[in-house]
């Protein structure tokens, strides 16, 4: 008979006397048995995400040697070129309420900008899905508004809705539009034809069609165009700002440029990037929320 897992051997008591057999359970590896005392040496190296590790460890190592003028003497820089990181955080401590104020007004901008843009955008791809002949001709419209360089719908806007947030909203409308309609229009054309011949086989009206099939199978394309409008409306709205406002990260680094004020026109640089970082993670963490059913959720 094969050796079993477990084993009888006789044990001594304190007398010193033989007392009986206990069972000796066989070896597993060095693991405990009790509950509770199990230790897994792989679980302190799972918590070090290499995600974040690695882009933190970069960023430090850029720092320093931007601090240490690496740079200026690669390009040839002088410190009134490319401000030092410290002296950055020193313009950004010495102005730390004025350049918060100017980046919650940008980000107005930007946010209400890129909402009525992208709702612009998604409405004409309703159009454009639900009648090709005539709304497929609106997606050319919208792109060739995207093709507009930003500087040259900087003064019509001003002219059409003044010198206020209105005329940077209405910039970043417009270059976000396009963006939203091409994707979802992606996304509510390109449905399964097995999907598509089930709901006819179960008279389901054009209505019930794109409620429950093609905007549910644009959701994907949607956050997509989204993330693409959560950086591209703080350009926007920044660029807008250079020519006509007087207020904004925009307004603020045109005029730290001009009176050679770099160190606080790279502040604005750095705020600009931050929360532009931060609005696309506030897309993605809604993406995650919204969408949990697609497989690109479930890795």
């Amino acid at each position: 008979m094969a050796s079993n897992s477990v084993r009888d051997i006789p044990f001594i008591t304190s007398a010193g006397t033989e007392a009986g057999s206990a069972p000796i359970p066989a070896s597993n590896n060095g693991i405990s048995s009790e509950p509770g005392k199990q230790k897994n040496p792989r679980r302190p190296l799972r918590r070090l995400n290499p995600g974040i590790i690695l882009p933190l460890l970069a960023g430090v190592i850029f720092l320093v040697l931007w601090e240490y003028q690496v740079f200026h003497r690669i390009f040839d820089l002088k410190k009134y070129q490319l401000p030092l990181p410290s002296a950055i955080a020193e313009a950004m401590r010495d102005n730390f309420s004025l350049l918060l104020s100017y980046t919650g007004y940008t980000l107005t901008e930007a946010v209400l900008g890129m909402l009525i843009g992208s709702a612009c955008g998604f409405l004409i791809a309703l159009a454009a899905t639900a009648w090709p002949r005539w709304g497929g001709g609106s997606l050319t419209m919208v792109a060739a508004l995207n093709a507009v360089p930003i500087v040259a719908l900087a003064p019509i806007m001003n002219l059409w809705f003044g010198d206020g947030i209105g005329s940077r909203a209405a910039i970043v409308t417009a270059t976000t539009m396009a963006a939203m309609a091409i994707n979802a229009y992606k996304g509510m054309a390109a449905v399964d034809p097995l999907a598509l011949d089930l709901m006819h086989s179960y008279a389901a009206g054009k209505p019930a069609v794109f409620r429950y099939l093609r905007i549910q199978n644009s959701l994907p394309y949607v956050f997509t165009a989204l993330k693409i409008n959560a950086t591209a409306s703080m350009i926007g709205a920044i660029v807008g700002e250079f020519f006509f406002s007087s207020r904004g990260l925009g307004y603020l680094l045109s005029n730290s440029i001009k009176v050679a004020k770099m160190p606080l026109g790279w502040s604005c640089i750095v705020l600009a990037a931050i929360a532009g970082v931060i609005f696309y993670l506030v897309v993605e963490r809604l993406e995650k929320a919204f969408i949990k059913w697609h497989p690109s959720q479930r890795a």
